[in-house]
């Protein structure tokens, strides 16, 4: 069966927000996996008001922050979250160190975001089950000692003369692939 030229179609439109809500509410359903962040030492504003946003878009079940990362309570914040900040559990932890301990407490396998030597794509990261991904400040990255504590180390594959993302991108393209991922998966069982 052939499809109708576009122009012969039904103008397409926007869900209402009801819709929105219930189309959200399926994807919800078939959404099992535990999913964290840490985010080490980002500090501006805009970044991690967008971060937050992200991790409540994806359902990020907790949100560390290590070093000298803004806290989610910090004004400018909100500018960027609009709202979503009261949707996602944190937590200051410390260190990157004393971050990774609680992330190992609530059983959670820690992938860093990074570019390095032993880094795989993430499309081949292990993003199954209960797994917390980290990201880095926007100057730095991840220190050398959350580096170090990872279980694995992904990067986004990137082709354009550019070699690096904000780190606002870099984390919502990171949970989106742990969720795609899950998503494009065998149906959880019973369901």
């Amino acid at each position: 069966m052939t499809q109708p030229a576009r122009n012969q179609q039904q103008p397409r439109k926007q869900l209402r927000p009801t819709d929105v809500k219930r189309l959200n509410r399926d994807w919800r359903r078939r959404t099992e996996s535990r999913l964290g962040l840490l985010v080490e030492s980002v500090t501006q504003p805009f970044n991690m008001g967008s971060i937050i946003r992200s991790s409540a878009v994806f359902g990020v079940e907790h949100l560390w922050l290590a070093g000298n990362a803004i806290e989610p309570t910090h004004r400018n914040v909100a500018k960027t979250a609009l709202g979503t900040e009261r949707l996602v559990d944190w937590e200051h932890a410390g260190t990157a160190a004393d971050a990774v301990a609680a992330v190992r407490k609530q059983g959670m396998r820690l992938v860093a975001i990074e570019l390095t030597a032993d880094a795989v794509p993430l499309h081949e990261a292990p993003l199954d089950g209960a797994v917390c991904l980290a990201v880095g400040g926007e100057d730095h990255g991840c220190s050398a000692a959350l580096l170090a504590a990872a279980d694995a180390v992904a990067y986004i594959p990137q082709i354009g003369r550019v070699g690096s993302l904000n780190v606002a991108v870099a984390t919502a393209i990171a949970l989106a692939e742990a969720r795609r991922r899950e998503w494009a998966g065998p149906p959880p069982a019973g369901g």
